[in-house]
């Protein structure tokens, strides 16, 4: 077993820029480890998103949307990307609405999320949304999804079964059901 050490933090010593994109950056920094010894540190640099759980009636909005990366469609809850500077409580209540079509009266903050904090900085806000009306949907042009509402105790069965596998979905089911049952 290593010998524990007070300190712990790495030191940045340059940030070299590999890749710079529309959604995210990609960095190979040169670091010192806590000992002082150098390293590289293999960054994805990520503006963060926002996420909306919404509980009405007993039932989740949850969208299922195909996603690239994993070749598979998944469930998730309404959420995006945050802008440049911008709150993540109203990116949450944009994504809601133009994913859903609801709108939230108000939005109350349950968890904030580092998805994968071994190589990103993205962070992800989970907010419950409530005071909800029902509006029209409003798309991005290259977003193609299916919205619909599910039963609490279906999606935590789907989430029990591995069918849920996105982990912002999943902190949020789990924050609800620990924090209502």
């Amino acid at each position: 077993m290593k010998m524990k050490t007070e300190n712990l933090r790495e030191t940045a010593l340059a940030k070299n820029y590999i890749y710079r994109g529309r959604i995210l950056n990609l960095r190979c920094d040169d670091a010192l480890l806590p000992d002082g010894n150098p390293c590289k540190r293999e960054i994805v640099e990520h503006s963060g998103g926002a996420a909306a759980l919404c509980v009405v009636g007993g039932s989740v909005a949850l969208v299922k949307q195909f996603r690239y990366a994993y070749g598979e469609e998944l469930y998730e809850i309404p959420a995006g990307k945050l802008n440049a500077g911008e709150d993540p409580a109203v990116a949450s209540a944009r994504e809601l609405a133009e994913e859903t079509g609801l709108r939230a009266e108000g939005l109350t903050h349950l968890f904030t999320l580092y998805p994968s904090p071994g190589y990103t900085d993205e962070k992800i806000y989970i907010y419950r949304a409530h005071g909800i009306t029902q509006g029209e949907d409003c798309l991005d042009e290259d977003e193609f999804l299916h919205a619909d509402w599910i039963p609490l105790e279906e999606a935590y069965a789907m989430l029990d079964r591995g069918e849920i596998k996105d982990a912002k979905t999943a902190v949020a089911l789990l924050q609800y059901r620990l924090k209502n049952e």
